[in-house]
């Protein structure tokens, strides 16, 4: 009788206790940044971003917007995942302006909140800001097929 018990517990723990590992992360992540002002800029930035996770291999997309325009590139990058941790870094440049990023955070169920900082050098100064924003995939149900 006791065994079938602990049989039964394990069979209902294995059924609903799903690690974060056995998460599906392999999906395009939407969302958005904001970054603190710049020197040159009207006010904060608020841009999209969109991070591609597929197997170990990570990288990312983000916006990049001058004056009230979409600059003629945008911030690309590469990332690791480690558990339910993302970083991303990358990279932008336009004319003699360019900066470095760096972003981390974690993933919570489909989502994950990042915060990080951009390095700017502009015709020999630099400036820092901060910036933080979320990322989410959709649904599984919604996620493309496997090929067979």
């Amino acid at each position: 009788m006791r065994r079938g018990v602990l049989g039964l517990l394990a069979a209902a723990f294995a059924i609903t206790g799903t690690s974060a590992s056995a998460q599906v992360r392999d999906a395009v992540y939407r969302g958005t940044m904001v970054c603190a002002k710049l020197p040159f800029t009207v006010g904060n930035g608020r841009e999209a971003i969109e991070v591609t996770i597929a197997g170990n291999a990570v990288r990312y997309i983000h916006a990049v917007r001058l004056h009230g325009a979409a600059a003629p590139t945008s911030e690309t990058g590469t990332g690791a995942l480690n558990g339910n941790n993302i970083s991303l870094q990358g990279s932008w440049k336009s004319g003699n302006r360019q900066y470095e990023a760096k972003y981390s955070g974690a993933f919570v169920r489909r989502h994950a909140s990042l915060k990080g900082t951009q390095v700017w050098s502009d015709g020999g100064k630099t400036v820092s800001r901060t910036c933080s924003g979320s990322i989410k995939r959709p649904l599984k149900p919604f996620l493309p097929r496997e090929q067979k």
